[in-house]
């Protein structure tokens, strides 16, 4: 590496070589230092960062980290780290010398993130913390597993926050058809509310939704990608999880429904999203239809939690449930078992009726 003072802008250059791994030797430059120590300091980092010493700063782990785990990541889930990693680590861990963050710093961050304020004055959810102190730790193991990290301050403290929260919103029946009935006057955003409490299906899946997912004579729907607006695009990419690839089955009036609808527009492509707007849509539409409607406003994702009561109420099991649904994992099913507390009551009076039968 060189670094060298630009007469024409009176700021600092550095010239560097690194060598990729096909043993590729290419060379770069990084311009705009406003002093020979900063150019230094940067030169030294990239050298840290090809020879993965763990001298380098926090910082530049994570442009390591990056470069390792972006490619194997779905991009909405590397949009959501990196946006944490962005706002809430990097500007406490930015500057430290990875090796040298110890439990009593993550003990520190803990505390301030804990502390910290949304603009609503509200203290961030338990589940918002969990997430943050994950992130933190998959960076510090990364470091442990590929680069020798001697060992991981965050495993020794221990996690904050909650990995679910306490309460699940949802809707009864009878809340559902009064909001369906308030939005029926627009057919799309009718319809799509329709298959989102119907089915059980997620807001991704609904929008990525063709007419070639419909198969009307067997009345089912095949849920095979999902939708996502990132960075002021439309992306269509594959379901959440491998559970997440299912055909659901419709009932029939949400069956005929669509199929009426479909038929309804004018010169389609089977192949074009039923749906083209995006979540922001449905969030306003929710908003619109429940103080039309006068229930509470629940999120879009909630529907999803409110077919899954709407089953468990019906006496489904927790197996078909997550089959239906695409928990990747049955246990997922069991967390709804909380919105039925009635239920262990109801179970006591039933096994008097058989006591007393017998």
């Amino acid at each position: 590496m060189a670094v060298y003072k630009e007469k024409n802008t009176n700021t600092w250059r550095v010239i560097y070589r690194q060598t990729d791994w096909t043993r590729k030797t290419k060379q770069s430059s990084k311009r705009g230092f406003t002093t020979k120590r900063e150019a230094l300091a940067w030169e030294r980092e990239q050298l840290l960062k090809t020879q993965a010493d763990l001298d380098m700063s926090f910082s530049a782990f994570v442009d390591l980290y990056t470069r390792d785990m972006k490619p194997r990541l779905r991009l909405s889930t590397w949009e959501t780290k990196e946006h944490m990693i962005a706002s809430k680590l990097l500007p406490y861990f930015g500057e430290k010398c990875i090796s040298k963050i110890n439990a009593s710093d993550i003990i520190q961050w803990q505390n301030e993130m804990m502390s910290l304020r949304k603009k609503d004055g509200q203290a961030y959810s338990a589940t918002y913390l969990k997430s943050l102190h994950n992130q933190i730790n998959a960076i510090l193991n990364h470091a442990v597993r590929f680069y020798g990290l001697a060992s991981n301050p965050a495993t020794k403290v221990g996690s904050m926050g909650k990995k679910e929260a306490q309460e699940m919103n949802f809707w009864t029946k009878e809340q559902f058809l009064k909001f369906s009935n308030a939005i029926k006057s627009k057919p799309l955003s009718y319809h799509a509310f329709e298959l989102l409490y119907w089915t059980g299906i997620r807001s991704g899946e609904l929008l990525a939704l063709t007419p070639s997912d419909f198969c009307f004579d067997k009345g089912t729907v095949n849920i095979n990608k999902t939708y996502q607006r990132l960075y002021r695009q439309d992306i269509v990419t594959e379901p959440k999880t491998p559970k997440s690839h299912r055909t659901v089955a419709m009932p029939d009036f949400i069956s005929r429904e669509i199929k009426e609808y479909l038929n309804s527009l004018y010169g389609y492509d089977s192949h074009e999203r039923i749906f083209p707007f995006t979540k922001s849509y449905l969030h306003h539409e929710m908003t619109r239809g429940a103080k039309q409607a006068g229930v509470k406003r629940i999120r879009v994702h909630d529907l999803r939690h409110s077919h899954v009561s709407l089953l468990i109420e019906m006496g489904f099991s927790a197996v078909a449930i997550a089959d239906r649904v695409g928990h990747e994992s049955i246990d997922i099913t069991y967390r709804y078992a909380h919105l039925f507390p009635a239920t262990q009551a109801e179970m006591a009076v039933r096994l008097n009726v058989e006591r007393e039968a017998s």
